[in-house]
Order: structure tokens, then C-alpha cells, then sequence
């Protein structure tokens, strides 16, 4: 009887641990809001910049704490996949087959539409050439010699801008000869700072808002103008002509939620979509999903005014 006393003791002592514990743990989700608590969000590397800026404000108005993690598109959506994120900021939509995953998992991804960025084309500021044709770029990723492009310099075999021009040029690989890749976009633009004939693939955003240390290496680079496959108009990964959909490469942003309740993702897809984060956008260089309003104050005399 007296064993059996002790062994009803350590049950119940047993069964308050694993209750307390499951309580803490509800108890630290619960501590999660839409404008608190703390999150991970993955960040496709080309994009890293203004999605920086976004997070420094958002954290500066409210009780959240956001860990960024950048990594190329492919390793980006495979956290997703993986369940190791359920955040992510890409430069594309999720497709019906990438859908259905989720969907075999009973998640249904919350997606926002954020903005709309460019793929810009970077050559060494002393080239002769400030004009790019792109079915010369779409040729040379296709394996054809092209006389004015010695070699393409992408920041990461599986980043988001060697998908798009794989797409563009409809192949499945990169050719073996001519195309060079780093780790960075910031590895990029200081290459082609220091190398004749390489055209530089990156995110507009990096030339925009370069850090400290690329800002150097920008100041040797000449960003290319593209005439476009069905145009012959050149044109900059500016505002004014992504706006006017002028500029061949420009691709939209979105930020993929698969949290599943309304947690921190939420709320901060909703801050960048919103009036502050679209004035963010604006002002980095990049194009608005929705254009800010402005306030405008109308002053009118009185008629004791004019006497």
C-alpha cells in the first residue's frame, strides 16, 4: 500500500509537470499578436534591402521582435516546404503545384502583394556601351556567342534572378560557358567593378540602397538601359518607367504567410502593404503596390485677412 502511495504521488507529480508545461507553451502562443511578439521571417537575398528598412520601422512602433534570414530563392522556399519557415518574402507566387502542398496540409497561404521591384543589368562604368539589348542577354543564356558580353555575373545559382532568366530564355540550365556566380549581390556588383565586358545581374533594390560597403564599388558600375525583345526603346529599371511597364524585367513581390492563425506575419504583411510601409517602398526606389496618399493643406484668406 505504501508503494503503491508513492507511485500515485509521482503520477499526479508526473501529470502537473506535463500540464504546466503545455500551459507555458500555449501561454507563449498566445503571447503572439498581429503587432507582438517575436517571428522569422525568410527573405530571398536580392530583396534583403528594403525588406531591412521595413522590419526596422515596424519594430520601432510596436512589441515585435522579427529575426530576418536571408537566403537565395530555392533555399527560401524550401524552408517553406520544409516547415522550417512559415514566412517568406519572394520575388513570385507560389504555383498551383506549390499550392498543393499546402493545401495537402490543411494551410491555406495568406499572400500580399507588396510591390514591384526590377532585375537591373550592371557593366563596369568605363564600358563603352550604356545600352543593353535584351535578346543579347536571353542569346548568351541560351550557350551563343555574343560579341559585346563576355561573361553573366549572377549572385547565386538558385537565386531568384537566375530563375527569371532561365525563364525568359526558356532553358533549364545555365550554360556552362560564361555565366559566374557568387553569394552575394554585393559580391556581384564589386566584380563587375573591377572586370571589362561582365554584365552584372541583381536586384534593382541593392543599387538603390547599397550598404557602406558597396556603396564604393557602385560608384564604378553604370547601371545599362534594356531595350526590350518587342521594342526598339531603351529603358531604366526607373519609377516612372516600371510604373509605366516600360522596363522589360520587372517582376512583383510578395510576402507569403502560412502561419495559419493571425499572428506577427500577418500583421506585418499588413504594415507593408499599408500607407507607411507603400511610403517605405517609394522612397527606396522601387514601385508601390498602391500609391500613397498625400495630404494636401488648402490655406484661404478670410475677408479680415485682406483687410
Amino acid at each position: 500500500m505504501k508503494n503503491f502511495g508513492k507511485l500515485s504521488y509521482f503520477a499526479v507529480l508526473i501529470l502537473i509537470v506535463i500540464f504546466t508545461a503545455c500551459n507555458q507553451k500555449n501561454k507563449s502562443k498566445n503571447q503572439e499578436t498581429v503587432i507582438k511578439g517575436s517571428a522569422t521571417i525568410y527573405v530571398d537575398e536580392t530583396l534583403a534591402p528594403i525588406i531591412e528598412d521595413q522590419v526596422a520601422i515596424f519594430e520601432n512602433n510596436y512589441d515585435a521582435n522579427i529575426k530576418l534570414v536571408s537566403k537565395s530563392e530555392a533555399e527560401t522556399l524550401n524552408s517553406l516546404f520544409n516547415e522550417k519557415a512559415s514566412i517568406a518574402i519572394l520575388a513570385r507566387n507560389l504555383t498551383a503545384e506549390e499550392l498543393k502542398i499546402f493545401q495537402q496540409r490543411k494551410i491555406n497561404p495568406k499572400v500580399t502583394p507588396i510591390a514591384t521591384d526590377a532585375i537591373a543589368f550592371i557593366s563596369k562604368s568605363n564600358a563603352k556601351d550604356s545600352i543593353i539589348a535584351l535578346k543579347d542577354v536571353i542569346s548568351f543564356m541560351q550557350g551563343k556567342d555574343v560579341a559585346n558580353i563576355k561573361g553573366l555575373v549572377f549572385d547565386n545559382l538558385n537565386s531568384s534572378t537566375v530563375r527569371y532568366m532561365k525563364e525568359l530564355a526558356a532553358v533549364s540550365a545555365v550554360p556552362q560557358k560564361g555565366v559566374f556566380s557568387f553569394k552575394t549581390n554585393d559580391e556581384v556588383i564589386k566584380y563587375v567593378s573591377e572586370n571589362n565586358n561582365m554584365i552584372g545581374v541583381v536586384g534593382v533594390n541593392w543599387l538603390s540602397q547599397p550598404s557602406a560597403a558597396t556603396d564604393k564599388n557602385i560608384q564604378n558600375v553604370t547601371i545599362l538601359r534594356v531595350v526590350g525583345v518587342t521594342d526598339d526603346k531603351s529603358y531604366l529599371p526607373s519609377q516612372n518607367d516600371i510604373a509605366e511597364k516600360k522596363y522589360p524585367l520587372a517582376r512583383d513581390l510578395y510576402i507569403i504567410n502560412c502561419q495559419g492563425y493571425s499572428g506577427l506575419g500577418m500583421g506585418f504583411a499588413s504594415f507593408v502593404a499599408g500607407d507607411i510601409g507603400q511610403r517605405i517602398i517609394l522612397k527606396s526606389g522601387l514601385l508601390p503596390i498602391r500609391m500613397p496618399g498625400r495630404k494636401i493643406t488648402i490655406k484661404t484668406k478670410s475677408i479680415n485677412d485682406e483687410k
